[in-house]
């Protein structure tokens, strides 16, 4: 076997090429964008770089015959509650079903770790944030979301057999749009309705610099400090929304306020791999007239949450059901009469959650009381560098 470390624009090709090569004979597989998946290695696109380091291998069989890839990465900032020393990362791990293989790649991520001073490596992650390429598939073998890894059922195999340990499990929720939803929900919504200090309304793309600073007030006061998650700045906000604006649905987007102060925030997508699959991983020009003839031509009958967030002083107050329920006016179609809840057509057929860490009950608990069923389950595993040293997983959150 040949390992080759990634110099050339000839051996980031190679490196994509390898994820297809394991991945072509699944009809669930989805061809990630090639920009998406080249940026994350792009000093110039991937602020990551300024606080860490990456470098990435593909790996060859004796005839020359491309086998498998991996990244190894460290991020300075990169930390999980509980951690004693610097955790690296490994991702963009693709391999044939060889344990042999498998471990080549291992080891010389190990290896590259080993020398930076990092006491584990946990992977598959992302060189970046946590919203995409996080985790490896263990359950539901669905065509993935947008940006979120999919890989061959065996993969489990080759990393527990090399001695990673689960760290800790994303769990994906999901359900029918067009399905009513626990009568505990109109109750909490209708106390919240009786609250004139109260309201709700959608995004409006003519006005995303207002609804990027209500969301980062949202986002920080909500999410920031618990599981690896960072304060998120305005700029940073408006910067992702103006990106999400040509797929976006200002519809299913909602922000609920109190006496005009932002308390929740609800922010969903249409599933962009439903237009993203018909690409072939490409995005230059002829392919963005693709894609637009295909978002114009083919509805996507599903939608991904993306973030649900309640500020800390509204929760357990019923602010997340008044917030669904007035979301499903819209995306359920849904009328209230005389204190009666009534369906009628929904503008999709589907909704996915990204995932949801297992270690945060709350959030866990918000997903399930939706009448969902969990669809899929990710996994981020560790392999500690101390093989003596007590494993521990990741905290669950209080």
């Amino acid at each position: 076997m040949q390992l080759i470390e990634v110099s050339t624009p000839a051996l980031a090709k190679d490196f994509l090429k390898v994820n297809i090569l394991v991945n072509r004979n699944d009809p669930n597989y989805i061809r990630p964008l090639d920009k998406d998946v080249n940026e994350v290695f792009d000093k110039k696109k991937n602020k990551t770089y300024r606080q860490g380091e990456a470098i990435r291998w593909i790996l060859k069989d004796d005839q020359g015959n491309l086998i498998g890839r991996i990244a190894a990465f460290t991020n300075k900032k990169y930390k999980n509650k509980g951690d004693t020393g610097p955790v690296g990362g490994m991702g963009f791990f693709d391999c044939i079903n060889s344990q042999e293989a498998a471990d080549k790649l291992f080891d010389t991520a190990k290896a590259w770790l080993l020398a930076k001073g990092m006491t584990a490596m946990d992977g598959p992650i992302n060189f970046g944030e946590r919203d995409r390429w996080w985790g490896l598939v263990v359950e539901g073998f669905h065509p993935p979301l947008y940006a979120m890894n999919y890989n061959q059922p065996y993969y489990q195999a080759l990393l527990e057999n090399y001695g990673f340990r689960g760290y800790f499990d994303q769990l994906c929720f999901a359900m029918k749009v067009g399905q009513r939803m626990q009568e505990k929900f109109y109750r909490r919504h209708a106390a919240c309705a009786a609250d004139p200090a109260l309201r709700a309304e959608h995004m409006r793309k003519s006005d995303l610099p207002k609804y990027a600073r209500d969301f980062a007030t949202v986002y920080n006061r909500a999410w920031a400090g618990h599981g690896g998650m960072k304060k998120i700045e305005e700029k940073v906000v408006i910067k992702m929304f103006e990106t999400m604006k040509p797929v976006m649905d200002e519809r299913i987007n909602w922000f609920v306020y109190h006496n005009d102060e932002p308390v929740g925030a609800w922010i969903n997508l249409p599933d962009l791999n439903q237009w993203f699959k018909h690409l072939n991983g490409d995005f230059g020009l002829l392919s963005k007239l693709k894609f637009l003839w295909v978002k114009k031509t083919k509805k996507a009958d599903k939608m991904v949450g993306l973030v649900f967030g309640i500020v800390p002083e509204w929760q357990g107050k019923g602010l997340d059901s008044y917030m669904i329920v007035e979301g499903a006016r819209v995306i359920q179609d849904l009328s209230i009469k005389d204190g009666v809840y009534t369906l009628g057509n929904p503008e999709y057929q589907d909704y996915e959650m990204q995932w949801i860490g297992a270690f945060n009950p709350k959030m866990v608990n918000v997903a399930e009381n939706l009448g969902t069923y969990r669809n899929r389950v990710l996994t981020t595993y560790r392999y500690q560098f101390d093989r003596e040293a007590e494993f521990k997983p990741h905290p669950i959150l209080h």
